[in-house]
Formats: structure tokens, C-alpha cells, sequence
């Protein structure tokens, strides 16, 4: 198998806390693959893992056919790996477009650009010059994915998208995973919406207290 990203047995902890337990996972070029749980299943620390900000052993995380483990994140970033991350954590001394172009500091040539990630998410463009704050949540959901399409990923990573924001606002978000995909981007999307996971997604995997409990096409589950 010739995967874009694999894990194999990957183990991580906090300090002597055991957060994941042998995980093995993989995502293909151009596949959707959804990361399910409660909270607390350690969705959230495989991220964190793959991102170079939980440390793993150097045989348990390969990307694009080289190991990646121990890299600092900020080369993890450039190998082409981003991240959304949960609660958006955007920059809010700085204006909408300044937290976009923060995401190009990555330096990694690609489709993605500052006209094209407006027109993707066409309010960000309206709100150019508006301070972060100022945003409704679901606005500053596009500008975190924004973001981290700036960089030009091979590998995005989307962490609770939909977390306190409206059904409608989601849709939309929802609504520009096609585009995202379509360039060859692959997509690692963490969900509590179970069934939204599964209609954008191509595989699925659920963890449980660290662990994989269940694995499979996204079509062929209940």
C-alpha cells in the first residue's frame, strides 16, 4: 500500500499518561477520512501527533514515503501538513486577511492563494480588513480553514468543524469540501456529527479510549 499518510502501532502519551494505543491508520491521496468518538477518545491527540506537537516514536508515522515523527511542526508544515485546530485559535491583534496569509509563511507552491480562498469562502473577501473578533463563530470557522489552505497542504487536517455553530453555517462549510478535495488535497476530519462525517467522508475510522474500534467504508456503516 502506498499511502500519503500511515500509522502503525502509533503509541503517544502526556508525560506517563497513555493517550493512544497502537493505532494503525492510513489515508490515500485524495480521500476524505473521517475521525469519530466521544470526547476524551483521543481524536483529538492523533492530530496533535501527526502535527509534530505530541511526540511519537520515529517508526510509527511515515508521510509521502518518509518518516516524519520528531520533526518540529514547523517542518512538518512545510513537508505539507496542516491543521485546523479545534476553537480556531485565530490571531485577534490581526485582521482577517493577516490571519490568511499567515498560513503562506508555510512557503509551499500550490493552487491555493489569497483570491482563491476568498472566492471559496466569498465572505472572507467582504471581511478583509475587519479584526478577527469581529466575526460571527462560523466566519471565523472559514478563516481558520482558510488559514491552513494557504499552505497548500497535501494533508489537511480539520479538527470539530461544526463544534457551536449553526446547522445552516455547517452546511456551508460542508458545502466546500468538493473544491477542496478536487485539487488532490487530502482531508483528516475530526466530527462529534456522526452523520455528517459519513456523508463527506470516503473511510471512517472511531476510536475509543485510545484505541480503534471500528474501521471501514463510509457507505458501509450504520
Amino acid at each position: 500500500m502506498n499511502a500519503l499518510l500511515q500509522t502503525e502501532g502509533l503509541d503517544a502519551f502526556y508525560g506517563d499518561f497513555q493517550a493512544l494505543f497502537g493505532i494503525d491508520f492510513h489515508i490515500e491521496a485524495g480521500e476524505c477520512v473521517a475521525l469519530v468518538g466521544a470526547n476524551g477518545a483521543g481524536k483529538t491527540t492523533f492530530l496533535r501527533s501527526l502535527t509534530g506537537l505530541v511526540s511519537v516514536a520515529r517508526q510509527d508515522l511515515t508521510f509521502d514515503g518518509k518518516s516524519i515523527a520528531g520533526l518540529p511542526p514547523h517542518l512538518i508544515a512545510r513537508a505539507g501538513i496542516a491543521m485546523s485546530p479545534e476553537g480556531r485559535r485565530l490571531f485577534p491583534s490581526l485582521s482577517v486577511e493577516e490571519n490568511l496569509q499567515l498560513g503562506a509563511t508555510a512557503e509551499r507552491e500550490g493552487n491555493w492563494s489569497l483570491p482563491k480562498v476568498q472566492e471559496l469562502f466569498p465572505i472572507l473577501r467582504e471581511k478583509a480588513d475587519s479584526p478577527s473578533t469581529l466575526l460571527s463563530g462560523g466566519q471565523q470557522q472559514m478563516v481558520a480553514i482558510g488559514r491552513a489552505l494557504m499552505a497548500n497542504p497535501k494533508l489537511l487536517l480539520l479538527d470539530e468543524v461544526s463544534l457551536g455553530l449553526a446547522p445552516v453555517i455547517v452546511r456551508d462549510i460542508f458545502a466546500a469540501m468538493p473544491q477542496i478535495r478536487e485539487g488532490g488535497t487530502s482531508v483528516i476530519l475530526v466530527e462529534q456529527d456522526i452523520s455528517q462525517a459519513m456523508a463527506v467522508s470516503d473511510r471512517l475510522y472511531c476510536l475509543q479510549e485510545g484505541r480503534v474500534s471500528l474501521t471501514g467504508r463510509s457507505a458501509d456503516l450504520k
